[in-house]
């Protein structure tokens, strides 16, 4: 009997307790939606919960083909080397498994509406009914952790226009929580200018963590200065449905796509993953 294609989960290593947790939460969740499809998660280039023990899992379960799913925003050449690096790795320790892999998640209309979400309960919290001038009248700020890759950052600003269109609000002004700018004081000070009173921060993040902390506490320290300006923070995305079926996608697209040759005994392994 042949196995059935196997999901594995990748994402970035994860430096902060609470994105790892948030992160295995996710792949049980997925797990468990999905109950016929084996699940796996690793994360790329950390020691804990690495992609390699997760590929291990899923070849021990008796899986010989598997999709790989990443579980990026914004796509950056210098993660998708560490990403290919990792699948070429899986490559060599297990050279009978075939390996695919699925599209960048990107600002899929999916995402945008949990992002909608997240705004709606930042405006609304501790009020009760809203109309659409309390989204008339709000400017959001969507940051994200930053990239030293140009065509990296310009994908948070293709994100930025995508929220705005047709939503109501005010507007969507961008910023970034380290290696590129505007910071996040930066971006609150240029909504201002553009006549902002009330703004909502907005996190560009799958998972709580240290770019979501960071964009929170520099928030909080802009508005205390400047008390005059209603500024809310949003949560983060979060391990919700609506990202799992996202990714189950992604998943299903990359196995209906042509299947890999098996390796052939000294064929480059860059040339053979996909």
């Amino acid at each position: 009997m042949t196995s059935p294609p196997a999901l594995l989960i990748a994402a970035p290593g994860a430096r902060h307790d609470a994105a790892a947790a948030a992160f295995q939460d996710f792949v049980a969740l997925l797990g468990n939606r999905h109950p016929e499809v084996p699940v796996a998660g690793g994360l790329i280039g950390a020691e804990r919960w690495p992609v390699a023990e997760a590929v291990d899992e899923l070849v021990a379960a008796g899986a010989a083909r598997l999709a790989a799913v990443s579980l990026a925003l914004v796509p950056e050449a210098r993660a998708a080397g560490v990403m290919a690096e990792a699948l070429t790795a899986a490559r060599e320790e297990h050279p009978e498994l075939s390996v695919a892999q699925g599209r960048a998640l990107g600002p899929d209309p999916a995402l945008l509406a949990v992002l909608e979400q997240r705004l709606d309960e930042a405006i609304g919290a501790g009020r009760t009914g809203r109309t659409p001038r309390d989204r008339a009248e709000v400017t959001v700020l969507l940051v994200a952790p930053g990239s030293t890759e140009p065509e990296a950052n310009a994908e948070v600003h293709r994100a930025a226009r995508l929220l705005w269109e047709g939503r109501g609000y005010a507007g969507v002004e961008t910023a970034f929580v380290s290696s590129a700018a505007p910071d996040v004081p930066t971006g609150l000070d240029r909504c201002v200018r553009l006549g902002a009173r009330r703004i909502v921060v907005l996190p560009y993040v799958l998972f709580d963590g240290g770019p979501v902390e960071r964009a929170r506490l520099h928030a909080e320290g802009w508005a205390e200065a400047h008390p005059e300006t209603d500024v809310r923070f949003a949560e983060a995305i979060g391990p919700v449905e609506e990202l799992a079926d996202l990714v189950v996608e992604r998943f299903r697209e990359a196995v209906a796509g042509p299947v890999p040759a098996q390796p052939e005994h000294g064929q480059d392994d860059h040339a053979r993953t996909h």
